[in-house]
Parts: structure tokens; C-alpha cells; sequence
């Protein structure tokens, strides 16, 4: 796929919640192919400035290609969970307005068979987003236990024939390495009795085995927290996730900085380091239906935004949830 022909998701929407200006730094940790930094940039002025992150060294080098002449932009391959150090080398001093999150794996990814994204076309199990580093899946799968690759299919695939899937796993290992993307998800078919109407049977373990091999729950939760601390006073957070198991994360670190520390909310006087550090913007956003039918990719993405605080600013009575949204028990913040 031409890097130009891969649609931002909820493109609109985010640009509307990064309220973006005209002459303001901004960061897409998330560079993917462009779409989001694309009208990023056609929103700002001739002094506005966007970092653009990933950690795919061919997705630096198509946006490279794409945006040659493009001077307001630079393009950085690194992992988002590198904020915290990224931005103050690259600012210069300029205050961050706006940071971008589109997690997952991008369309190009999932296309190009080689890089092992995906089961509906044949590769090597691979999946790491810079295959440069890092062991392969299939590196992983030679050696794991079968407790270790239940549990990761478990928690990140949310997949409850885990135990299924990693015995068959390992009883098919040892007869020879599994090696090929076809010959895994054909191995998950067989392990799953049942599947989920119009989804393949090896989703969940695709996306989990992916997840782990990215470590990109870790990488996420550093890069929020990265975000929030370069961001300048009234600057913008925005995530887009794609499943329940990243918008978890995501939805609990909001409600965790849009809080204040439940271990000292009790004292007389809230320390500083104690207050909110944001405020939540906002309703969750979910794909239109027009999106949704014209790019069948985007109909799981839901977006969440989040506005720094200056030191000492206070949140008005009832303004940390945003509206419309509780949290469960098991969701509040520890």
C-alpha cells in the first residue's frame, strides 16, 4: 500500500481535540504513514513545528520520502516511551501543545506478509515493530513455557482458550519450529472450539503474541506518562486504541492524573505533587458509521483526550469524569 492511500482514523475528531495552533509545537508519536501528521501540519501556520515518532525504521524512511521538502516537520525513529527525552532535545525550548497516541499496528504493517502482522497472508512470525531489534515471535514461541505463553495469550488477547492455544502451541513445537504466520493460525483454528462471528479464530492470539513481543503495555504506560510531563499548561493528550486490553490502560492513567493521590487526598493541605495533573476533555469518541463502513479498520478505534493543568490550577467540582462516564469498581484509581 502507497503510503498515501493509508486513511487516518478519526482524523476529524482528533484534530478538533488537539485544537490546534497555528504557530504551536506538536508531537504524532505515532507517525505510522503520515495520515495524522499530514493534516497536522496542513493546520498549522509557517512557524508551527511536529516531532513525528516511530519505531518502524520503514515508516521514517516512507515519511522521509513523503515529506522531503517539508521543513516545519521532523521525523525521529524511536519509541514513544522516549517522550520524556525526545521532545526537550528536539523543541528547543518551544512548549509542547499537543501529543498524538494512534496505537497498533498500522495498515501497511498488517499488509506487507514479511513483516508477520498478520494471518491472513502467509510469513514469518515475526511482529516486532522494529525488526531491527528485539527477539521475533517465533523466537519467543522456541522457548516459552506453557504457562508463560497461556498467560500472555490470557491477559493481552483476552482469549479464554488460552490454555488450549498454548498446549497446542507447544505440542506442535516439538515436532518441528513454528515458523510460518499460515501455519500458526491455522494451529490456533484447530486449538479454539468456538469463535466470534466474523472474526478468524487466531485474532486474539495474533494481537496478544504482538503486544508481548512490543512490550507495548509498558511502552504505553511510559509514554503517557512522558507526554503528560512535556506538555505545556493547557496542552492536549489524545489516544486512540483499538481493543479493551491498550484503552484499559489508557482509560485508567486519565483517570489516575485527573485525580487527586487517593494516599494523601485526606490532609489538610493537598501537596503539589498530589493535585491532578489533567483534566479529561470530553466524551469517548467512536468512529461514524460512514467511517466505519469506508474503512472497515477503524470501526474498533475509540478516542480519549485529556488537557494539561497548570501548577495549582484546580479542577471545578465534578470535572474529573468526563461526562457521561463512570468508572467501574475494579476501575478506580489504586
Amino acid at each position: 500500500m502507497d503510503e498515501r492511500e493509508h486513511a487516518p482514523v478519526l482524523v476529524d475528531e482528533t484534530l478538533a481535540l488537539l485544537a490546534i495552533e497555528a504557530d504551536g509545537y506538536y508531537v504524532d508519536a505515532t507517525y505510522g504513514r503520515g495520515g495524522h501528521t499530514t493534516r497536522i501540519l496542513e493546520a498549522l501556520g509557517g512557524e508551527g513545528r511536529v516531532l513525528a515518532i516511530d519505531r518502524d525504521p520503514q515508516a521514517i524512511e516512507a515519511g522521509h520520502r513523503r515529506f522531503a521538502r517539508e521543513r516545519r516537520l521532523t521525523l525521529v525513529q524511536a519509541a514513544f516511551s522516549d517522550l520524556g527525552h525526545l521532545v526537550p532535545a528536539h523543541a528547543r525550548g518551544r512548549p509542547c501543545r499537543g501529543v498524538l497516541f494512534d496505537l497498533g499496528v498500522s495498515s501497511p504493517q498488517l499488509d506487507d506478509a514479511s513483516r508477520g502482522f498478520s494471518f491472513r497472508s502467509d510469513g514469518p512470525v515475526d511482529m516486532r515493530m522494529d525488526p531491527t531489534h528485539g527477539e521475533p515471535v517465533s523466537a519467543w514461541l522456541a522457548r516459552a513455557g506453557v504457562d508463560e505463553i497461556r498467560e500472555v495469550i490470557a491477559a493481552y488477547g483476552e482469549e479464554r482458550f488460552a490454555r488450549r492455544v498454548a498446549r497446542a502451541i507447544v505440542e506442535a513445537r516439538g515436532k518441528r519450529p513454528i515458523e510460518r504466520t499460515g501455519e500458526l493460525a491455522a494451529l490456533v483454528a484447530r486449538a479454539v472450539p468456538t469463535r466470534e462471528p466474523g472474526k478468524h479464530p487466531a485474532t486474539r492470539t495474533f494481537q496478544a503474541l504482538r503486544m508481548h513481543v512490543n512490550d507495548e503495555l509498558g511502552q504505553l504506560e511510559r509514554g503517557l506518562a512522558g507526554a503528560v510531563d512535556v506538555l505545556s499548561p493547557g496542552g492536549r493528550l489524545v489516544v486512540i486504541s483499538f481493543h479493551s486490553v491498550e484503552d484499559r490502560v489508557v482509560k485508567r492513567f486519565l483517570q489516575r492524573a485527573s485525580s487527586v493521590d487517593p494516599a494523601l487526598a485526606d490532609l489538610p493541605v493537598i501537596p503539589a505533587q498530589a493535585q491532578p495533573r489533567l483534566k479529561l476533555i470530553g466524551r469517548k469518541t467512536r468512529p461514524a458509521a460512514a467511517e466505519s463502513a469506508r474503512n472497515p479498520r477503524s470501526r474498533s478505534a475509540l478516542l480519549r483526550a485529556a488537557e494539561k493543568l497548570a501548577d495549582g490550577e484546580k479542577l471545578a467540582k465534578g470535572e474529573r469524569l468526563a461526562e457521561g462516564e463512570k468508572l467501574t469498581e475494579g476501575e478506580r484509581p489504586a
